[in-house]
C-alpha cells in the first residue's frame, strides 16, 4: 500500500542536508566579513585592505608619494588600482570558499550563487 512512498527516506536526508547547508552559508557569510585580503598597485606603494565581502578596511599610501602636489592624480590612480585588486581578490577569495563549502554536495549547477 505505501510502495510509491520509498523515495521519502531519501527525501528527508536532502531536507537535512539542505539545512546544514543553510547553516554553513550563514557561518561563511560571517567569516567572508572577517577574512581580509590586500590588493596592492604602484609596486606596493599604495596598499587597500578589503573582506572578502568586499568592505574597505584600510588603505597605506608610501609617504613618498606625498612629497609633490602634481603626483595628485598619479596617487588617486593608484588607490583606485589597489582597490580594484583587492576587491577582485576578495571575490575570488569568497568563491573558494564557497566552492569548499559545497564540495561533494549534489547540488543542480545554476543553484549556488558565483560557482
Amino acid at each position: 500500500m505505501l510502495k510509491g512512498l520509498g523515495g521519502l527516506g531519501n527525501m528527508g536526508k536532502i531536507m537535512q542536508q539542505a539545512q546544514e547547508l543553510q547553516t554553513k552559508m550563514a557561518e561563511l557569510q560571517t567569516r567572508l566579513e572577517e577574512i581580509e585580503v590586500e590588493g596592492q598597485a604602484g609596486a606596493g606603494m599604495v596598499k587597500a585592505l578589503v573582506t572578502c565581502k568586499g568592505a574597505l578596511r584600510r588603505v597605506e599610501i608610501d609617504p613618498s608619494l606625498l612629497g609633490n602636489a602634481d603626483e595628485k592624480e598619479v596617487l588617486e590612480d593608484l588607490v583606485v588600482a589597489a582597490v580594484n585588486d583587492a576587491q577582485t581578490k576578495a571575490a575570488e577569495r569568497a568563491q573558494q570558499e564557497m566552492q569548499e563549502l559545497t564540495a561533494g554536495l549534489p547540488i543542480p549547477p545554476g543553484m549556488m550563487p558565483g560557482l
